[in-house]
């Protein structure tokens, strides 16, 4: 027992520059670590008093530490599967065959989330969010995407097996595919998705399709295609009216039934649809699910003002603008490129912007998303950390480096403070933790 009545802390990190990334932004030089909480984060003379005979003390030596990474949306299975390969360099070298994997079993499912664990635990990710697991792909070609899948993580959860937390959304259509309100609420009423393991795992929601994407000319979108049209709705209709009010309705039964809803919406009326939807049924009972729109390409000046009126979340991927921003271009004219991806626009509206891979479709280095997104320092790494905890519903106890919160971070080895965005995927990571536990090291 320390004098002061304390007990010493487990691990402390000391002499660096600490991001604790909590409402006032304080950078500090050191964190203590007990348990599996941090215990305090302060200067190095407000920690010290906390080193005891067995701490573990770590000389940052200048080094910086960040929140754990959460990496808001990811494909852990399809990730696991796949890597090394992303689907973005099968398809620019003209390779992809539209099923790059296929795993047959829980065993090699189970296999492909403990693999993508160990690289996520390489790269500083500490969370991340699996978007699509259910029924709706239990005859999927891949294998990565069913309701088994579901399961397979809640195993590993109990077994105390994962290095990362994980939070799911269930899928009752087909993965890019065609869903119905029919099956959505067949889905809610039957499908039984496993107990939360807390902490580890938590099926959150659902994800909704609501269209495709721009370079396919699956988009529904404000401007014209350049061979005609607007594109539409994946969800089931006879009429583009008839498709957006069954698009509504599947929000609102998701919604009652208590459930946060991802819409993957890429066209400027399907986001907006999207968001019109989440507003009403909000507005039905006053409760904030944290809805969110995934991926959002073309979303609208005045749908950003109706997103942060009423809270619903953004999550992009600052890698596909880069990756297909010639794409969107012949697909709809040069001159959509102008409003595509409004990053700084949607955080000026003072919407939650979380910045996610999509991996495997991208990398899951986030290093690489911050570089690319175009976003001051603090912005992105809050887009990679402090949102996504509130996306989860888990504000209060991760997200940033703050007494009382677990003990989820990451050390890069160099002061952040002296560089720039692009250079950021040039800076290593040293070493990550996770609930107080060492997961990497470098």
């Amino acid at each position: 027992m320390l004098r002061n009545g304390s007990r010493p802390a487990d691990t402390v990190l000391t002499g660096g520059v600490v991001h604790t990334l909590d409402q006032e932004d304080r950078v500090v030089e050191a964190l203590a670590v007990r348990g599996r909480l941090i215990a305090r984060a302060g200067s190095a003379r407000e920690v010290a008093p906390l080193i005891g005979p067995g701490t573990r003390v770590i000389d940052l030596r200048g080094r910086s530490v960040l929140p754990g990474i959460n990496d808001s949306h990811l494909h852990g299975v399809w990730l696991g599967a796949m890597w090394p390969e992303l689907l973005m360099d099968q398809l620019a070298a003209g390779g992809h065959d539209g099923a790059p994997v296929r795993l047959e079993n829980g065993r090699q499912r189970r296999a492909a989330i403990l693999r993508t664990g160990r690289l996520l635990a390489s790269l500083g990710v500490t969370s991340y969010t699996e978007p699509g697991l259910g029924p709706g792909e239990d005859a999927g070609r891949t294998g990565c995407f069913g309701s088994a899948a579901l399961r397979d993580y809640a195993r590993l959860a109990a077994d105390g097996r994962l290095t990362a937390r994980v939070t799911a959304l269930m899928l009752f259509g087909e993965l890019d595919g065609p869903s119905t309100l029919a099956d959505l609420r067949e889905g809610l009423r039957g499908f039984r998705p496993p107990a939360e393991v807390p902490g580890w795992l938590n099926v959150a929601g659902v994800k909704i399709f609501a269209d495709g994407i721009p370079p396919m000319g699956t988009a529904w979108t404000d401007q014209p295609y350049t061979h005609g049209g607007h594109g539409g709705l994946l969800v089931e209709g006879s009429s583009p009216e008839a498709r957006a009010a069954a698009l509504t309705e599947m929000i609102a039964a998701a919604h009652a039934a208590g459930y946060q809803v991802g819409v993957h919406a890429t066209g400027g009326r399907a986001v907006h649809a999207a968001v019109e939807a989440m507003r009403a049924a909000a507005a039905r009972d006053g409760r904030d699910r944290r809805h969110y729109v995934i991926h959002g390409d073309l979303v609208a000046p005045r749908t950003l003002a109706a997103m942060a009126a009423s809270g619903i979340g953004l999550n992009t991927q600052p890698g596909i603008a880069a990756a297909t921003g010639d794409m969107l271009a012949a697909a709809l004219g040069p001159e959509a490129l102008a409003g595509a991806w409004p990053l700084r626009e949607a955080l000026a509206a003072g919407v939650r912007l979380c910045l996610s891979s999509d991996a495997p479709v991208l990398t899951p280095d986030w290093r690489v998303g911050v570089a690319q997104a175009g976003l001051p320092m603090n912005e992105a790494l809050r887009a990679y950390t402090v949102v996504p905890a509130r996306q989860d519903g888990a504000q209060d106890w991760k997200g940033t480096l703050e007494a009382g919160k677990v003990a989820d971070l990451c050390v890069l080895g160099g002061d952040l403070r002296a560089v720039e965005p692009a250079a950021l995927p040039g800076v290593p990571v040293a070493l990550t933790m996770v609930d107080g536990r060492v997961v990497h090291q470098a």
